[in-house]
Parts: C-alpha cells; sequence; structure tokens
C-alpha cells in the first residue's frame, strides 16, 4: 500500500449489511476486476470505500477502478474527485459527455433522466470492455430498491426492483449493487463522519424539478414515520425480485 492512500474506518454497521449481501449473491469472486460507477453522490463514495475494506480482509484477490462520467450540465462539477481518486491511488477514468446535446439530439419520448440514466450506463459498458473490467458495481442502496419497487408497482403494473448480481443482456460485464441491505440514512451518516467530498445534486437537470421517485421517497418515509418496520417487511417483500437475474 503507498504512502498515499487514505485508510478510512468502516462502521460495522454499514459493512455487516454488504458483506451478507457479497456473500449472500456471490457477488465477487476471484480475479475479479472491478469498476465502479463514481457519480460522487454520498452513495457512490461509500460503496467505494467498502469495496477497499473488502479488498484488504475478504479472502479473495480482486482489483478496484471507478468512472465518473461528467454530463458537462451547467452547476454540476465532479472534476474535483480526480484528486481525490488519485490520494487513494485508484486507477480512475473520467469521461465528459454533453449529456444536454445528445438528448437534443437524439432523445424520443423519455425523460431526460432516464435518456442520461441509459447514456451513463452505455458509456460505463464500453469502458469496461475497453479496460478489462468485468463487474461494474453500482451504489443503490435498500431505499432505492423500494422506490424503484413501488414506482414499477404503481405506474407499470408489475412487480419489479432493481437486481442484486445480474449479466448485462451481451452476457459479457456483471453488474453487483453491494449495498442492498443498506439504509440511505447510514450512507448519510457515514459521508458526513468522514466526511467525503461529495458533489451535491449529482444531476441539477432533474434536482431542478421533483421526480417521481422523489415523491416515491417522501412517500415511504411519511408511512416509515408510523412503521417503524416499514423497510424490513419491504425487504422481505422484494427479496424475490432483486434475486431474478434478468437485466434492470
Amino acid at each position: 500500500m503507498t504512502k498515499k492512500q487514505k485508510i478510512i474506518k468502516m462502521p460495522k454497521n454499514l459493512m455487516r449489511p454488504i458483506g451478507q449481501a457479497v456473500t449472500e449473491f456471490k457477488m465477487i469472486t476471484e480475479g475479479d476486476r472491478i469498476l465502479l460507477g463514481l457519480s460522487g453522490g454520498k452513495d457512490s463514495l461509500t460503496l467505494l470505500h467498502a469495496l477497499r475494506h473488502l479488498q484488504r480482509h475478504a479472502p479473495i484477490q480482486f482489483s478496484i477502478a471507478a468512472i465518473t462520467i461528467d454530463p458537462e450540465i451547467e452547476g454540476f462539477d465532479p472534476s474535483r474527485l480526480k484528486n481525490y481518486l488519485a490520494e487513494l491511488d485508484i486507477p480512475y477514468f473520467y469521461e465528459s459527455h454533453d449529456m444536454t446535446k445528445q438528448a437534443e439530439e437524439q432523445m424520443k419520448k423519455d425523460s431526460f433522466c432516464s435518456f442520461c440514466s441509459r447514456m451513463k450506463r452505455g458509456i460505463m459498458y464500453s469502458t469496461a470492455r475497453r479496460e478489462g473490467y468485468n463487474v461494474l458495481a453500482l451504489g443503490q442502496h435498500l431505499d432505492d430498491l423500494a422506490e424503484s419497487f413501488l414506482m414499477s408497482a404503481f405506474h407499470g403494473g408489475q412487480l419489479r426492483t432493481m437486481k442484486a448480481n445480474y449479466t448485462n443482456q451481451d452476457g459479457d460485464i456483471r453488474i453487483i449493487r453491494p449495498m442492498i441491505y443498506v439504509r440511505e440514512r447510514q450512507t448519510t451518516e457515514f459521508s458526513k463522519e468522514v466526511p467525503l467530498p461529495v458533489i451535491s445534486d449529482s444531476c441539477p437537470a432533474c434536482y431542478a424539478m421533483p421526480t417521481e421517485r422523489e415523491h416515491m421517497k417522501q412517500l415511504l418515509a411519511k408511512e416509515e414515520t408510523h412503521n417503524s418496520g416499514l423497510f424490513s417487511s419491504l425487504k422481505s417483500a422484494i427479496s424475490p425480485l432483486y434475486s431474478i437475474k434478468d437485466a434492470s
């Protein structure tokens, strides 16, 4: 380990659910080369340090790199992550793409958020292939999965949510979400305690207008004030869904 690398102590109450998910869904195997989608938000930064912790303590060998996609949207500048990743001595790929221009030229009926999300995923896939990474790690947590479940049920008439561990349609990249058992408040607390260099409002174009996901977040928060076991129940309810291996 180089002198430049920072070692951040990870709280047990955060690593316990991450370790459980990684083990239960066999997310990391010997020799995996993992590329982390690093938006600069509290969740992906938390996962970055969790993966570093696992790398130091797991009985298997695997490597980690990170990628940030700069959508070149006014008010959002993740470039300061470059120095942070350099201090951690982690291979880092920084891709700048004018998402607004691409949306104007290519977007049809989708929302900008959906279009941008698809474009970012494509860039992450192409970078992983080019650089030889076989696993893409994403930072969604239990709150995200619960929100996706409600959005799918309410608006799509389907019982779906994000998957824990699956292979993409081309069959060459595995996507993992090690924080599926972690609550958002845990990543919030961790990001403040360290503190982490969080990039506020990772997509100003989306935050400028309340989204359906934000509506679901508020709905769940209100319900949890009346039912402290809400997310425990939701975790049990959606567990058969995030173990399905189709792409999502």
